[in-house]
């Protein structure tokens, strides 16, 4: 199967945690920093998912906020440091590619978003995905 989702982190579960409808899954990514994907109790076991099962952390481009800096007082769970490799910018729009321990991610955000934030080529930053917004693939 293709998909749009640019991007796919590979990771191992380290840990499930079942709630009444949801869980928390919790993904070692292969480079060695975490995901918490938050999915439906359905999803985990239609997928098998178990401590050691070998996953696909997939978080669609536009749900990836970008910090230039580390951030404190926020609920937002995953949170990947990482250097800017590229930016494409658009009338209205910038597709930002950023190398992160394990991968590289693509983060869709404004063009003012990328002025304001002076991000170029070589640019610290800090990815945050929501855990609600990260979903799950088996390998």
């Amino acid at each position: 199967m293709s998909l749009s989702i640019r991007n796919q982190l590979p990771g191992t579960v380290t840990s499930v945690l079942p709630g009444g409808v949801m869980a928390t899954v919790e993904v070692r990514l292969d480079g060695g920093r975490y995901l918490t994907a938050a999915i439906t109790l359905e999803s985990v076991e239609d997928l098998g998912l178990a401590e050691g099962s070998a996953v696909r952390a997939l978080v669609k481009s536009t749900e990836v906020a970008l910090a230039t800096g580390p951030v404190e007082g926020l609920s937002i769970r995953n949170r990947l440091p990482g250097t800017v490799t590229g930016v494409a910018t658009g009338g209205a729009m910038a597709s930002v590619k950023i190398t992160v321990e394990g991968g590289e991610l693509t983060a869709v955000i404004t063009k003012d978003a990328v002025t304001d934030l002076g991000l170029e080529a070589g640019s610290p930053v800090v990815a945050l995905m929501k855990s609600t917004e990260v979903a799950l693939a088996t390998v």
